[in-house]
């Protein structure tokens, strides 16, 4: 039963749970928006100023106005002079965002302050290039942003103290990298790692050699404690660097590169074979030997010895806890945030710790007997590790492809629980192949969507309007034709002219959201494919944001992506209809009525 009732509320929650990482909020499902009243320029949507020059440092101050926001991973610092050399950005810790095609990222709103260390041994002017990229809440996102600053030779320090207390109030305000609700939850992945097949037998074990017989009391939590604080530092230790290390790389950006995010992927799923048994992750034996030996050669029933022991053991982890902790160190390094890398590996190795205090303090009875159910533990760890796994290629595969992976995961879960079966006897069997059949229909659902062109895992087969239309869906992608340069566009305008054909103009980038957002829910749905029948449907693609590129934006007076403009069989766009930001399919379809109208 136990079994049943956790792999069930795993796979039924999976699709679910991803769904809500993805969400991000859309405030404008409404009327549609116009760029020359809804949008500020960028340089007054983000205000950018050197506030401070030293020898040593420069401080710049960005101000984002009210409903926008700047990404971090977007920051970029150069000098045009090779003897100038400029140190790692200092950010402080921005508010955690998840999106569904840029994964996990961090935004700020308001007033940011950076200090960029420098390195001018020649005192040599040059001029400071910062670029920087945000987007508007309302749904539209600015180009790369590029301003650049003439640095003098001879610095001003007379603000130097004024600014150090600014610098200080503003720091006493940053928002904490981490929460309490994640170090909860790395607390109970590190209890669950206790209750393996490969864990908690050992407990007795590993506590004879702790304890030393010292069974029980304030001695015997003592020493168990000095062990588990022992290991749980260490595991800090990896995770602080670890933070460090994706910092290093900026592997929060990186991470948003198919040449990143598939290898982890891959990773995650051998991490996800070693919990199913399949081989088991060690460390090679030249170094588990050596470890094995110095671990039998420290004296336990003291609390140095303890300590010691608990150090060694965090390097001697088992196959059921090396690949659930190799993959938090994956995603630790994701994150390049070193104090929050360490407090969690800390409260994961706490969660690990746990039972055998428990056990050191008061024996065995306050732990449960092995059993089936550890194996269930394990394999529930290796569903999570594939499930993450899954998550991140969502973000580089077709979001059909993905939904497909969904039913895969659901479908070997299903087999697990053996809903292909026929010789079920008791009633827990039978109730698991209950379970497992609600998911082998849910796999079938979701391989059936997915070759319908469905991205949903809640709804895998879609809504009803989704279904009646898959067909003129495939359809419509089809006939989009994607250019990225100023003549493609005007030979593109003047074909439809001379045909008498209406054309949409659609304004995407890879790096906009809401653009992605309108292709999926507004230029797919049945009742916009059918009013935009007959129409020269064009897609500006400007992910390369080249001069160009930007210039064309200017000479239609947009600030950015997404933007949809209409334009008349005769060539004239219709400007009062034109679209800028996120808009629902209903309004959208109600735009292109009226512009039909028009035409």
């Amino acid at each position: 039963m136990r079994r049943l009732l956790s792999l069930i509320l795993l796979l039924v929650a999976l699709p679910a749970s991803a769904g809500l990482l993805d969400a991000r909020p859309s405030p404008v499902f409404g009327a549609a928006l116009n760029n020359s009243s809804d949008f500020l320029p960028v340089r007054e949507a983000f205000r950018l100023d050197l506030i401070e020059r030293t020898p040593t440092a420069i401080k710049l101050q960005f101000i984002a106005a009210d409903d926008y926001y700047l990404y971090r991973h977007r920051f970029q610092f150069r000098s045009d002079s090779p003897e100038v050399q400029l140190g790692e950005a200092q950010l402080p810790a921005g508010t955690p965002k998840t999106d569904e095609y840029f994964g996990e990222v961090e935004v700020y709103h308001g007033v940011l302050d950076v200090e960029l260390p420098l390195n001018n041994p020649s005192k040599r002017p040059f001029n400071l290039q910062v670029t920087y990229q945000g987007c508007a809440d309302k749904g539209l996102c600015y180009p790369p942003e590029t301003q650049s600053f003439a640095i003098d030779a001879d610095p001003a320090t007379s603000t130097a103290t004024e600014s150090a207390t600014t610098s200080d109030a503003n720091a006493s305000q940053t928002p904490q990298a981490w929460s309490w609700r994640e170090l909860a939850l790395f607390f109970l992945a590190g209890l669950g790692l206790t209750f393996t097949p490969c864990v908690l037998p050992m407990l007795p074990i590993l506590s004879g050699v702790v304890l030393r017989g010292q069974t029980g009391g304030m001695r015997g939590f003592s020493l168990s404690l000095a062990y588990v604080l022992s290991m749980a530092a260490c595991f800090a230790l990896l995770g602080a660097l670890m933070g460090v290390f994706g910092a290093e790389l900026n592997l929060q950006a990186r991470l948003q590169s198919p040449w990143v995010l598939v290898p982890f992927a891959l990773f995650f799923g051998l991490f996800a074979l070693a919990m199913f048994g399949v081989y088991e992750l060690r460390l090679p034996h030249i170094i588990s030997d050596r470890l094995d030996r110095l671990a039998g050669n420290t004296r336990g029933g003291s609390l140095w010895g303890a300590a010691m022991l608990g150090v060694l053991s965090s390097l001697l982890v088992s196959p059921c806890v090396s690949a659930p902790l190799a993959g938090a160190l994956l995603y630790i390094s994701s994150s390049g945030d070193a104090l929050g890398g360490g407090l969690k590996l800390f409260v994961l190795g706490l969660g690990m710790g746990a039972p055998m205090v428990l056990f050191a303090t008061g024996g065995g009875a306050l732990l449960p007997k092995s059993g089936n159910w550890m194996v269930t533990v394990r394999n529930t760890f290796g569903v999570l590790l594939l499930a993450v796994a899954v998550w991140m290629l969502d973000r580089v595969l077709p979001a059909p492809l993905t939904l497909a992976l969904w039913g895969v995961l659901a479908a070997g879960v299903a087999l697990y629980l053996g809903a292909l079966e026929f010789t079920v006897k008791t009633h827990r069997q039978k109730l698991s192949q209950l379970g497992g059949l609600i998911l082998l229909v849910y796999a079938l659902a979701s391989w059936v969507g997915a070759l319908q062109g469905q991205t949903d895992p809640l709804r895998p087969l879609g809504t009803q309007s989704n279904i009646s239309s898959a067909t003129p869906t495939a359809g419509t992608h089809s006939a989009w034709q994607t250019i990225s340069t100023s003549n493609e566009l005007q030979q593109a305008l003047a074909a439809a002219k001379a045909a008498q054909q209406p054309l949409l103009l659609d304004w995407y980038a890879d790096w906009c959201i809401s653009c992605k957002v309108i292709e999926r829910e507004v230029l797919s749905n049945a009742e916009v494919v059918s009013a935009l029948s007959g129409y020269r449907l064009i897609r500006f693609d400007i992910t390369a944001s080249n001069p160009e590129q930007r210039a064309l934006l200017s000479h239609y007076q947009l600030f950015g992506p997404p933007a949809l403009l209409f334009f008349a069989p005769k060539g004239d766009e219709h400007q009062a209809l034109r679209v800028v930001g996120e808009i629902n399919a209903a309004d959208f379809a109600a735009r292109v009525r009226s512009a039909n109208a028009l035409n």
